[in-house]
């Protein structure tokens, strides 16, 4: 079994400003993880820390055993996908479909194969009505599809989504559960920042948070939410039913609204 791992990583930009401090951290193949935190915690710094995008200044990154010191941007990101909050840091073709394309040209494959690659994230994604369209001429919330596709083209075991519901209404939100779903049936990995409670009580097991640059609490869904330290230095609320049991006093580490309705349904 694959893993990112981080050892003692610091990260310190060129003008000395240090955005990572002694993270350490390791994930499994197969996890699907939520990275949480305010603006500012460090956390998208991180996930460039698993792509290669950045390399740390201390301590190292490996990426199934590999050093990230060791190899290109290029040579990591085969392994590690990194999809863009704003999908239009990302996106620069004239169409759809060359866009998803781009990066199997550029690693030389077959047209049979890339054919089969296109195919399949865009089935995905959702997207087939808008494959001959300037990514620009679609909307926002598709756009962000757009540049997931081109990252699940490359089959990357390792798939990062940065403020994947950002512009996303309730049907967004559902086709990327969906989709994560299908990613972990199939083995990848799948690490998410967000802001967005929500989708992490509903979505994620595990919960990694961040505050100040480092890392202060890694656990279960549960264990972060209903850890009122951790919510107090990572600057983040429990989700809306966690806020709701809370009020109502049941307690239980509730942060699902079947457990809220399970555990009232069993005393009234």
């Amino acid at each position: 079994m694959g893993s990112i791992e981080l050892k003692n990583v610091t990260y310190a930009y060129p003008n000395g400003f240090i955005a990572n401090e002694n993270l350490n951290l390791s994930i499994s193949s197969g996890e699907r993880v939520a990275i949480v935190g305010q603006n500012g915690a460090g956390k998208t710094t991180a996930v460039k820390l698993m792509n290669g995008l950045n390399k740390p200044t201390k301590g190292d990154v490996f990426v199934n055993g590999v050093n990230t010191k060791d190899k290109t941007t290029a040579q990591i990101s085969s392994y590690v996908g990194y999809v863009f909050q704003n999908p239009d840091d990302q996106i620069f073709n004239s169409n759809v479909k060359k866009e998803i394309e781009y990066m199997l040209d550029y690693l030389k494959l077959e047209q049979k194969e890339i054919d089969r690659r296109v195919d399949r994230a865009v089935e995905l994604t959702g997207i087939k009505d808008f494959l001959h369209m300037n990514p620009y001429d679609v909307p926002y919330s598709t756009r962000k599809f757009i540049s997931i596709a081109a990252i699940l083209a490359i089959e990357t075991p390792y798939i990062i989504l940065d403020e994947p519901t950002a512009g996303q209404d309730v049907y967004g939100i559902k086709a990327l559960t969906k989709l994560m779903n299908v990613l972990q049936d199939e083995g990848k990995c799948v690490i998410t920042i967000t802001h967005d409670m929500e989708f992490v009580a509903d979505n994620f097991s595990r919960v990694v948070a961040m505050a100040n640059k480092q890392i202060i609490a890694d656990g279960t869904s549960k264990e972060i939410f209903w850890s009122e330290d951790v919510v107090k230095k990572a600057k983040i609320k429990k989700p809306q039913i966690g806020e709701l049991a809370s009020d109502l006093g049941v307690g239980e580490n509730i942060i699902l609204r079947n457990e809220l309705v399970n555990l009232l349904s069993s005393k009234y």
